[in-house]
C-alpha cells in the first residue's frame, strides 16, 4: 500500500477548532495524497476516540486517510485507516493483525536502527527525525540532518521526514530519499492551511 506524501500532525492547541482545520487543509489536496495524524497525548480514550470518528469522516469525504498515533485501541475502534506507533511500542505485524488488511502502519524512527527494526517487522512506513530543528521535537535531540536521512533511506522502507519541515525544506528531503514530509506548523500556522497542504505535495512530489 503507497504510503501518503504529505502527513498532517494534529495539535488541537495550535488552532480554534481541530476539525475545521483539517477539512480546510484537505479542500484542495488529490484524492490519496494525504494521512491526518491524530496525535493528541493529552486526550483520554472517550475523547480521543469521539475526535477520531469525526476526524475520519472529514477524512473520508475528502478521499484523504486518518491515522491515529500511539493508540492502538482507539485505532481499532473508530474504523481509523491506519495506526502510527512509537518504535517501543506494539509490534507492526501484531498491529497489521489486529487491523486488518488495507489499514497502513507506520513506525517512529530516530536512527538506522530504528528504521531496521520497523522494516523487518512489517510497517509500511516510518517517519524519520527530527530531519532539521523544530520546537516540537527538541526532547529527541539534536537534529539528524540530511545524510542520516539518506542513510535511512536507502534501507529500502518508505521514509516521512518529520522536524522542521517548511515548504522551502520539503524539496531537500524528497532528495534524500523521504517518500513524504510530516508537519504540525506548516499547516496549522499557515494562513490558507488548504493552499500550505496543496503546495508540499507539489514540492515533494516533484
Amino acid at each position: 500500500m503507497l504510503t501518503p506524501l504529505v502527513h498532517l500532525v494534529t495539535d488541537r492547541r495550535l488552532v480554534p477548532e481541530l476539525g475545521a482545520a483539517v477539512a480546510a487543509a484537505l479542500r484542495r489536496a488529490p484524492p490519496g495524497t494525504v494521512a491526518v495524524h491524530l496525535r493528541e497525548k493529552d486526550l483520554g480514550g472517550r475523547e480521543l476516540l469521539a475526535l477520531a470518528r469525526a476526524l475520519g469522516a472529514t477524512c473520508r469525504s475528502a478521499g484523504q486517510r486518518l491515522l491515529v498515533n500511539d493508540r492502538l485501541d482507539v485505532a481499532l475502534a473508530a474504523g481509523a485507516d491506519g495506526v502510527h506507533l512509537p518504535s517501543s511500542g506494539v509490534p507492526p505485524a501484531e498491529a497489521r493483525r489486529l487491523l486488518g488488511p488495507g489499514r497502513l502502519v507506520g513506525v517512529s524512527c530516530h536512527g538506522e536502527e530504528d528504521v531496521a527494526r520497523a522494516r523487518g517487522g512489517g510497517a509500511d512506513f516510518a517517519t524519520f527525525g527530527p530531519v532539521f530543528a523544530t520546537p516540537s521535537k527538541a526532547a529527541y535531540g539534536p537534529p539528524v540532518g540530511l545524510a542520516a536521512l539518506a542513510r535511512a533511506a536507502r534501507l529500502g522502507l518508505p521514509l516521512v521526514a518529520l522536524g522542521g519541515i517548511e515548504l522551502e525544506t520539503a524539496g531537500a528531503a524528497r532528495e534524500h530519499g523521504a517518500r513524504g514530509v510530516g508537519v504540525i506548523r506548516a499547516w496549522l500556522g499557515a494562513p490558507d492551511p488548504g493552499a500550505a497542504v496543496l503546495a508540499l505535495w507539489q514540492a515533494i512530489r516533484a
